[in-house]
Formats: structure tokens, C-alpha cells, sequence
């Protein structure tokens, strides 16, 4: 069908089945036969003969418009996974946590760049079950979270401690280490039920026995950690996010209150040159050097 319409574009461009045949590289029977199939699907005459050649009718016209449009679209669509299949000039679909966006992800692409200047990169920021979610039907390549399915390929990137951090005039700002249980009674500023690190935050809670009441959600932790500043509660993140606004980190005596990064990939297709560029690249180690 896909034929028969750039077939079609190639005739109403020439107006002569003889020419448009020699241009394509079929002969006239052939390309006649192609002309009558598609009128047959579509249930209209297309062209009206002329001594000069062909004329296409008032229908015709609403077709070609149609064809040179699907048409555009189908070229279009093959020099996207061209370029996006070349390893030198491709492209990369990442998916990472809102909580990489300012530490992991820029200077693990800082490296990509400079390792791979002409691959583009496209970025989306995502919850752990949508990044799997978009690896499973194919909108990303590679996810950098917490967690991944069995299924899925992954490697370690980095491994983070995490702290609690509360407000500089809390009444524990002045220790350098905390249990969660002298929490207890302080109001919780994390992230909402689904996300890895609500999870994770949770099951440290769950540990130290104590189940404090949460006072705010975000799916950021750069905002819970202004939020905590703000004097509205406590919270667990990542140690690179502790001060940023003020707040005050402290250790936790938990031996679990680590986060493990990893970057995860489908294994039962191939990975594109451009994607696995990047991977290798990760696996190398270089990149944090």
C-alpha cells in the first residue's frame, strides 16, 4: 500500500504513466496495475486521461494530499531510526529519579558528552514504576533507579548513605548521629506511597519501630529538603541533598540507610549502538573518576 501511494505522488507529479514508470524504475503495465489496485481499495477514480497525459479528479486530489503526507511521515520515520541507530550521531532515551537530577545525572552525562560529543540524549524525569513501566514498551532504553524487574539488566552506578536532616534550630541539630526512634513524635516530610524511596524511607521507620506522622509529600527531594528547612518536620534523603537549604544532616545508626543506584535495561531485545555506548561507558567506571 506504502508503494502504491509514493507511486501514486511520482504520477501526479508527472502526469504520464510512461515517465513516471522510467523515474520509478517499473514498467507501465506494472505501475498501471499499481494505479488500478489502489483505486479498487479506495473506491474512486483518481485520474481522468487527457491528451497531454493525466489529470487527477477532485477525489484524486483529496488522496494525494493524504499520500504525500503518509508518505513524508514514513521517510521521516526512517531517517529518525537511522540517526537514532547510528552510534556517532544517535540517540539515547534515559529515564532517571527526580532525586538524580541534580548530583548522578549531570556529571554521568557530562562524561557521555565528551565521550560521545555527537549522540543526543533525551532526558525524562519519572517515579520507578513508570521508568519500568517505559522500559517495558519500549519509550526508554535505559533507567537509572533504584529498583528494577528480574527480567530487566542492571548495574550498580552508586551507592548513597542516607541522613536525616532536620531544621538548624530542631532540637537534635547539634548531634552528629541520631536513631530514628528519638523521632518518633516529629512530623515526616517524604516522598508519596509508590515511590522507591518512600519505601525505603519507610522500612528504616518500620525497623527502628516507630511510625511518625507524615506532614508533607513531594516527589522531590531537593523541595523536602527546603520544606524540612522551613521548620515543617524530618526527613531521610540521600546525603548530597543534606544543607542545601540550611537544614542540618545527621547520621544515621542504622546500617540499612544506604540507596543503591543502579542503571537498568531490557534484555530480550538488543540494545541500540548509542544506548549501549552509554552503557559501556557506565560500566567502565571512567566516568566518576
Amino acid at each position: 500500500m506504502l508503494r502504491d501511494l509514493e507511486w501514486l505522488v511520482a504520477l501526479a507529479e508527472l502526469g504520464h504513466v510512461t515517465e513516471a514508470a522510467a523515474v520509478i524504475g517499473t514498467s507501465q503495465p506494472t505501475l498501471s496495475r499499481a494505479l488500478a489496485r489502489l483505486e479498487g481499495d479506495l473506491g474512486v477514480r483518481l485520474f481522468e486521461r487527457v491528451p497531454t497525459g493525466l489529470v487527477l479528479t477532485p477525489d484524486g486530489d483529496v488522496v494525494l494530499e493524504a499520500a504525500r503526507e503518509l508518505v513524508g511521515r514514513h521517510d521521516l520515520l526512517r531517517a529518525t531510526l537511522a540517526n537514532r541507530l547510528d552510534p556517532e550521531t544517535g540517540l539515547v532515551r534515559l529515564a532517571f529519579l527526580d532525586s538524580m537530577a541534580t548530583t548522578l545525572v549531570p556529571r554521568l552525562l557530562r562524561a557521555f558528552h565528551e565521550h560521545a560529543p555527537g549522540v543526543k540524549v533525551v532526558l525524562s524525569q519519572e517515579p520507578a514504576h513508570e521508568i519500568r513501566r517505559d522500559l517495558d514498551r519500549g519509550a526508554v532504553e535505559l533507567g537509572l533507579t533504584m529498583e528494577h524487574a528480574p527480567e530487566h539488566g542492571w548495574f550498580a552506578v552508586q551507592r548513597e548513605r542516607l541522613v536525616v536532616i532536620v531544621p538548624p534550630t530542631h532540637r537534635l541539630g547539634g548531634r552528629r548521629r541520631v536513631d530514628l526512634a528519638e523521632l518518633a513524635d516529629d512530623e515526616l516530610v517524604t516522598t508519596p506511597p509508590g515511590f522507591g524511596h518512600s519505601a525505603l524511607v519507610q522500612g528504616l521507620l518500620a525497623e527502628a519501630g516507630v511510625a511518625p506522622r507524615t506532614s508533607f509529600e513531594s516527589a522531590d527531594l531537593a523541595t523536602i529538603e527546603g520544606l524540612v528547612a522551613a521548620g515543617l518536620g524530618f526527613a531521610v534523603v540521600p546525603e548530597a541533598f543534606a544543607g542545601l537549604s540550611g537544614t542540618v544532616g545527621l547520621s544515621l545508626s542504622s546500617p540499612g540507610a544506604t540507596r543503591t543506584i543502579g542503571l537498568t535495561w531490557r534484555t530480550d531485545r538488543p540494545l541500540a549502538p548509542p544506548a549501549r555506548r552509554l552503557l559501556d561507558l557506565v560500566r567502565s567506571g571512567v566516568w566518576a573518576d
